[in-house]
């Protein structure tokens, strides 16, 4: 067994009701880890509620909060319930993300800062909070966006908002290293979720699957093991941003 395996790690994993985050949160119970279940609002609820059953069907330990991390009091209240309810915190991720696809020059001031509070206001104070309240030898990993490498139109908040993460990164795996905490950020190509396909033409995702060079959208499936991964046996890699996205983009 590793020594950087997942039994009896406590892990929060913000957005961890559907998607990515719901795969990460089933899988990583299933392999012992206490898992902290975020989600957002009521609309999320009933999915929270499902990979919560599924956890504890399977004799895995798991909570649900439910809080909105764009106001930061949530961020710290998030890592205080999960001191409080399994003695420390081990492992922070966080899948949060919002997208938008619209034309520069039809932006609104209102969008902006909305994408601007979901993409980077909070995934700067998560990880402002992870460092803080980690245990040494901690792992922390956010979710950014292969748009990072890309040379587009169209996607000028989301990407543009996601980009902070990166430098966050690297700043808080200079400043967190010294106590054993590993920093890093995937940046998966277009994911095969609700969430990819709401703000896409038959035209757009018709092109985002040929793009790739192994063809297809990314899949959640290839995504998660790389995000265990780097919270375990990965935890050398830090300040990194590992491109995930089947040769859809890179630098």
């Amino acid at each position: 067994m590793s020594k950087n395996d997942l039994n009896g790690k406590v892990v929060i994993i913000a957005g961890g009701a559907k998607n990515l985050g719901g795969l990460l949160s089933k899988s990583m119970a299933s392999k012992g880890a206490k898992v902290v279940v975020h989600y957002n609002s009521d609309q999320t609820k009933a999915e929270a509620e499902q990979t919560l059953a599924e956890i504890q069907n399977k004799g895995g330990e798991a909570i649900l909060v439910q809080s909105d991390l764009t106001n930061i009091a949530n961020i710290t209240s998030l890592f205080a319930k999960a001191k409080e309810t399994f003695g420390g915190v081990d492992i922070a991720i966080n899948t949060v993300g919002m997208v938008l696809k619209k034309p520069f020059t039809e932006t609104t001031e209102e969008e902006y800062d909305t994408m601007m509070d979901v993409n980077a206001k909070q995934a700067y104070f998560f990880l402002q909070e992870a460092g803080k309240l980690l245990n040494d030898h901690g792992k922390i990993c956010t979710i950014v966006t292969s748009l990072l490498a890309a040379f587009t139109g169209y996607y000028s908040t989301y990407a543009g908002a996601k980009a902070p993460v990166e430098h966050f990164t690297r700043a808080a795996s200079k400043e967190f290293g010294g106590r054993g905490i590993s920093v890093t950020a995937v940046a998966p190509g277009p994911m095969d979720t609700p969430f990819f396909y709401g703000q896409e033409s038959e035209e757009a995702v018709a092109y985002h699957k040929s793009a790739s060079a192994l063809g297809g959208l990314t899949k959640i499936e290839d995504i998660a093991p790389l995000v265990e991964f780097l919270v375990t046996d990965g935890w050398w890699i830090t300040g990194q941003t590992i491109f995930a996205n089947g040769g859809y983009t890179t630098r």
